[in-house]
Parts: structure tokens; sequence; C-alpha cells
């Protein structure tokens, strides 16, 4: 049987998995976003290559969050 300070780790231990997730599917989810606008944009033309790049970074910048909270998973 768990004592109550046991069930209280694990509690809080679910809600930082919890809390983890939520980030991670936020970030998909923002990529995905960005995606969006980024095919739209590079169907328009020359004219939004500076969005273009600034699209790129925050993708790349979600990814890198992505992994590093997936990492925090692992432990």
């Amino acid at each position: 049987m768990m004592s109550e300070n046991e069930k209280d780790k694990l509690i809080d231990a679910q809600k930082e998995v919890i809390g983890i997730l939520f980030e991670v599917i936020k970030r998909l989810q923002a990529n995905r976003d960005l995606d969006e606008e980024y095919f739209q944009m590079a169907s328009d033309g020359n004219e939004n290559k500076i969005r273009i790049k600034e699209i790129l970074g925050e993708r790349t910048e979600n990814a890198k969050i992505v992994s590093r909270l997936l990492e925090q998973l692992e432990t």
C-alpha cells in the first residue's frame, strides 16, 4: 500500500507529465500552423522572404523545445 507521501509524489509526477505533453502538443500545433502559412507564402512569390525566414526560425525553435521536453519525459 502506498503512503500519502508516495501518492503525492506520484500525483506531482503525473501533473508534470501532463504539463510537458500539453506543451509538446502546443508546439507541434504551432509548427502545423506555421507550415500552412509557409506554404501559402511560398506560393505567393518572393515578396515574403523575410517572413518565410522567421517562420523557419520559429519552427526550428519549436522543434528544439519539443525535443527538450520529450527528453524530460525520459527521465
